[in-house]
């Protein structure tokens, strides 16, 4: 009976709630004031980090994970609070440009550097795998390659509130991005890189469903997709790596690197692994730059070998 009304009353409430709280913010975001509404989410964020204790732990202590013997533990606490004023000031960006469509709006507060790379890659005609990563900007990254002009497709997971979902597939297929569910999508995959469009992809988080290995990332080993790689060697699509930044002024950059050329060697599983350690290696880099700005929120280092032969054991037993 309590699984029923919960399922039945209290989670259609709680989502009801929850879509209309966001749907608020942003409207009262875009009728405010930019410099003073950014001032307020900033000091929002840094509130929510120095009081909510379970946030602030996954942070400072990936942070420290990877940071741990260059930085003294208050660098690392003051990291962490721009952590959380980034995603503040960002959110509230993606809120107020939520009407952008073109580039010429975008263009008033975003830079765009490196297009020439995005432009010789996509005239190739074979796909172009734009590899973005989870900057506080990473809802940016997805749309701007159809904002420039490029057509493209990208992956997501559902959000299991699906008055939100609809909303945030709403605000990119508006801005030109195809919208692709995740579970079942990998021949969709395969066509939109054989239509020689661009497709957002991302490997820079920990997921157990997807198929992937331990790799070097920041050191440490990482349980990384082998999805990039695999779409590269299977349809020859060119790989060009891209993130947005928030710049000290609240504007901000969209960054586009050279393509990573695909290194083959015939060994299947070797150049799987050895494509993707390479794209990780880059991916690295561009936090390096802009250490603040990745959602170090994320539990990147969570699985384990032991955690994921439990998971695909009980994933099987579950099947059965």
């Amino acid at each position: 009976m309590a699984g029923i009304i919960k399922r039945k009353i209290i989670r259609p409430v709680r989502n009801a709630i929850v879509y209309w709280f966001f749907r608020s913010i942003f409207f009262f975001t875009k009728i405010l004031p930019r410099k003073p509404i950014l001032a307020w989410h900033g000091a929002l964020a840094l509130f929510v980090f120095n009081f909510f204790r379970n946030s602030r732990k996954v942070i400072l202590q990936q942070l420290n994970l990877v940071f741990g013997e260059e930085f003294t533990p208050k660098e690392i606490y003051k990291m962490g609070q721009d952590v959380f004023v980034n995603l503040g000031k960002t959110f509230t960006d993606f809120a107020r440009f939520s009407n952008f469509t073109t580039r010429e709006q975008f263009s008033k507060y975003f830079t765009f550097e490196g297009e020439e790379h995005l432009k010789k890659a996509y005239e190739k005609g074979k796909g172009v795998l734009c590899l973005t990563i989870h900057t506080s900007g990473w809802e940016f990254s997805a749309i701007m390659p159809p904002v420039l002009g490029y057509k493209t497709a990208g992956v997501s997971q559902n959000i299991k509130n699906s008055a939100l979902n609809d909303y945030m597939i709403q605000l990119r297929e508006k801005r030109g991005m195809k919208n692709i569910t995740k579970k079942n999508s990998y021949e969709k995959l395969i066509n939109v890189l054989s239509a020689g469009e661009c497709l957002i992809i991302m490997i820079d988080q920990d997921s157990k469903n997807n198929r992937g290995d331990f790799l070097k990332f920041f050191g440490r080993d990482a349980y990384t997709p082998l999805g990039c790689a695999r779409l590269a060697m299977e349809t020859g699509a060119v790989v060009v790596p891209m993130a947005t930044f928030r710049n000290s002024d609240n504007t901000y950059v969209f960054q586009i690197l050279p393509e990573i050329p695909f290194k083959s060697t015939g060994n299947i599983d070797y150049d799987l692994h050895h494509n993707t350690q390479i794209y990780n290696d880059v991916i690295e880099s561009l936090i390096r730059e802009h250490i603040t700005q990745w959602v170090w929120l994320h539990k990147r280092w969570d699985t384990t070998p032991k955690k994921l032969k439990e998971y695909l054991e009980k994933r099987t037993k579950n099947k059965k």
